[in-house]
């Protein structure tokens, strides 16, 4: 057979673009299709058991710096982000007012315990005085009975009887007038040295208060820490309560982690936390764990709480804020300061623990004794004031009075 006479072969092989594009569709494909196996492999065994957020903030205690009494600052300690020790003095205030009105307490307890004793006087010559008139109602009774008995056998008048009669009245009714007067004395000072009688114990309870007005002069800081907000100044007249300034204990900071209510299911107190701050990088980690669970949202307890009853009403996933502690060790080698930004991933897998405080709280969280006053100076004073205006040894007698004004307290 010819070459003529056979069939040409109609026949093209593809493009070699297309069989290469074809080729990397399918792996493509591939490639998708083993990372979501991979995805979803590593979400059911350990993906799902993490939470994270980076909405969460480094938060922490501002402890506001505030005067107790008014006056003029003199003289001020530390300035914003100086570091300060408890009880280390922040602002000096005029004594001038506070030592006027020392002096002042000092005169009125003076005062006091001068007029007390003579309170005591006054029921002492009222003894006397009753004594004095019992003798003179006895003296006129036996004058009465023995008139009485010369008149019935007529050696005296009648009208010399009213006489006896009318004296044994008028000694009666001395006798009565000062009998009240002791008693109203006595009701005064019943049950009482001068050191404790009321009006001594008041007046001593002023110049305490004086006293410390004079001490509260000198503003201690409460804790230590680092001063942030000072808005005082020397020459300012400031009053009760007026902030001067702010410290904060940096080594006693949290995080607040802002997590959407979709993923609390299982969060719980005591799970483990992993931080990185944005100051830090991937740098450093943080390790810590879930101290509280909010009790409310953000929304809940604003000044202004949304009004879901309407009519225009739209879902918004809410965030409930948990409070993360931070490794203290940590905290000291890489410190944080407050607003700062974190990124939080919780691990989920004990969902055993509690997600509430099983337990009231049994120490303080926060505490500090730089104004807990020695009283011992004051009593000393209080004492010697007493002794030196005639109220005898009165130091026990000052000290308890001390122990009752601050068992009431």
């Amino acid at each position: 057979m010819s070459d003529e006479n056979q069939t040409p072969d109609t026949t093209t092989p593809p493009p070699p673009a297309r069989r290469t594009r074809k080729i990397f569709l399918y792996l493509l494909l591939l490639i998708i299709v083993l990372v979501a196996a991979g995805v979803a492999v590593w979400y059911f065994t350990s993906g799902r058991w993490y939470e994270s957020t980076d909405d969460a903030y480094v938060n922490g205690n501002v402890v506001q710096i505030t005067s107790r009494i008014p006056g003029t600052v003199i003289s001020i300690g530390a300035d914003n982000n100086d570091l300060v020790k408890q009880g280390q003095t922040l602002v000096k205030l005029d004594a001038s007012n506070a030592d006027v009105a020392l002096a002042q307490a000092k005169a009125a307890l003076g005062q006091s315990v001068r007029k007390v004793s003579g309170l005591y006087s006054t029921a002492r010559t009222s003894k006397a005085e009753v004594a004095v008139r019992e003798a003179a109602v006895k003296q006129a009774s036996a004058d009465y009975d023995r008139r009485r008995q010369l008149a019935s056998s007529g050696a005296i008048s009648t009208e010399e009887l009213a006489h006896a009669r009318d004296a044994l009245t008028t000694a009666q009714s001395a006798l009565a007038a000062v009998q009240a007067q002791l008693a109203t004395a006595e009701a005064q000072i019943a049950g009482t040295q001068i050191a404790t009688h009321p009006d001594v114990e008041a007046a001593a309870a002023q110049l305490r208060a004086a006293w410390l007005d004079d001490q509260r002069t000198t503003v201690p800081a409460p804790v230590s820490g680092y001063v942030a907000m000072r808005s005082v100044q020397v020459g300012q007249h400031v009053q009760p309560g007026t902030p001067l300034m702010a410290v904060v204990p940096l080594a006693h900071v949290w995080v607040d982690a802002n997590f959407k209510e979709t993923q609390l299911t299982d969060m719980r107190i005591g799970q483990p936390v992993t931080l990185t701050a944005d100051i830090y990088g991937d740098s450093f980690t943080y390790h810590g764990k879930v101290v509280g669970l909010g009790i409310g949202t953000g929304s809940a307890f604003s000044l202004l709480p949304a009004q879901n009853a309407t009519g225009n009403w739209i879902k918004i996933v809410q965030r409930l804020p948990v409070r993360i502690a931070l490794d203290p060790k940590e905290l000291q080698d890489h410190p944080l300061r407050i607003g700062l930004s974190m990124d939080v991933t919780v691990d989920l897998h004990d969902t055993s623990l509690p997600m509430l405080a099983q337990k009231a709280t049994e120490q303080p969280v926060l505490s500090t004794d730089v104004f807990d006053n020695d009283h011992g100076p004051v009593d000393a004073l209080i004492a010697t004031i007493i002794r030196a205006n005639g109220g005898g040894p009165a130091k026990e007698a000052a000290a308890a009075t001390h122990d009752r004004v601050t068992a009431a307290r």
